[in-house]
């Protein structure tokens, strides 16, 4: 019964507020998307399964409660409320000590009470995933009920005096015992990467006084990233942690139409991650050392789908780039020789070999390489897909 109504909903809508993705994405809308493209726009103009799936999150998002940093328990060591606040994933209370300080660390198992103690990334996971739904939902179908929540959400944490949040991350991924916040703690920021998107699908829907004032947020939350310790230790990672600090600076720096720092940061992407991170067999020996290679391999992978992508508008190749038979594509390879032949995977893994862990790399594989390999291990993992599992509406994991 639930799963008619969502398709009575699909049909209703477009009946009444005809909104095409071939026309949005003729009239160019999708020359300004970062995330987003053309493809993407057929599917949900053809598809209406995969629209009613969005809708469905759309709809469970209009429900949802405006997100904010003040609404946290606990307070960062800043004493302000307004500044972000999250802990470190895989540190656990100390069972040696009698008031559990210092945490220790316990890799690949998340602590399931930080997001009690100090929520932020609980919360800025959900307006990423909120906003991005609906800011879609309102492009496929002109409903400005999603549009209408939307820009409630963004107003409530880049805008409104008393709710929004500071333009940095310097308590990010505090461990109790030992620090205040973590460079390492950056990676959480990657959510705020498909905001991008958003705030272009919403167009007219926001004011441009209000689309200004989002911008100047993320150009200095930049800034912050880039001229910060906590920034500067961040960049230095040679993993995936690295390449999410690139993907970020690129995102924003393009949001904000500073073209020069997003050139420069991929650059860097070139010359820095791709030759220390992949050796000549497309391994990657940082992320496969770790207890769940698989998931960190794909991950790390997932950072360089978005930096391909950005590349592309400003002739940046990343997707190409080799030094001594180190190659971006080698690493792409593996993952895809890796699908179609799992019995090889040599790494342990915690929680077992998931292949559809690999979907939103692979799709971004057969789409930037025409090889065999990548259409046929594509291929497969299309054929294990569940409902609603479409990776590209949802970039960032």
């Amino acid at each position: 019964m639930r799963r008619s109504l969502s398709f009575f909903i699909v049909i209703v809508s477009l009946v009444v507020s005809p909104v095409s993705w071939a026309r949005d994405a003729g009239s160019g809308i999708s020359s300004h998307l970062f995330l987003f493209d053309a493809e993407l726009f057929d599917t949900l103009e053809r598809n209406p399964e995969t629209l009613a799936a969005l809708q469905e999150k759309a709809q469970r998002a209009l429900s949802s409660p405006l997100y904010s940093v003040v609404d946290k328990k606990s307070t960062p060591a800043s004493g302000d409320r307004q500044d972000y606040y999250s802990l470190g994933p895989y540190w656990w209370p100390n069972p040696d000590t009698e008031n559990g300080l210092p945490y220790v660390r316990r890799d690949g198992k998340r602590n399931p009470e930080i997001n009690q103690l100090a929520g932020d990334n609980h919360r800025l996971v959900a307006l990423s995933r909120d906003v991005t739904a609906l800011a879609l939902a309102y492009r496929a179908t002109g409903d400005t009920r999603y549009a209408d929540k939307a820009r409630a959400q963004l107003r409530n944490w880049f805008i409104r005096p008393d709710t929004r949040m500071n333009p940095n991350f310097q308590h990010a991924q505090a461990i109790p015992g030992l620090n205040d916040g973590r460079g390492i703690g950056i990676i959480e920021a990657r959510f705020f990467i498909p905001l991008i998107d958003a705030v272009e699908l919403l167009g007219a829907q926001l004011s441009t006084e209000e689309t200004q004032f989002i911008q100047q947020w993320f150009r200095q939350f930049n800034h912050w990233l880039q001229t910060s310790d906590n920034g500067f230790e961040e960049d230095n990672w040679h993993n995936n942690h690295g390449t999410w600090f690139d993907a970020q600076v690129v995102a924003f720096a393009l949001f904000t139409g500073d073209r020069a720092t997003a050139e420069r940061r991929l650059r860097i992407t070139q010359m820095r991650r791709i030759g220390a991170q992949f050796d000549r067999h497309g391994n990657q020996h940082a992320e496969f050392e770790r207890t769940r290679p698989w998931h960190y391999a794909n991950f790390n992978l997932e950072a360089y789908n978005l930096l391909g992508r950005f590349g592309e508008k400003v002739g940046v190749d990343i997707w190409n780039y080799s030094v001594d038979g180190h190659a971006l594509k080698k690493g792409y390879a593996l993952i895809a020789e890796t699908v179609l032949q799992p019995e090889n995977w040599p790494y342990k893994e915690m929680y077992g070999l998931d292949l559809k862990v690999a979907r939103s790399t692979l799709y971004h594989a057969q789409r930037a390489y025409p090889d065999t390999l990548f259409a046929q291990a594509w291929a497969k993992l299309a054929d294990l897909s569940t409902e609603g599992a479409d990776p590209r509406l949802v970039p960032v994991k």
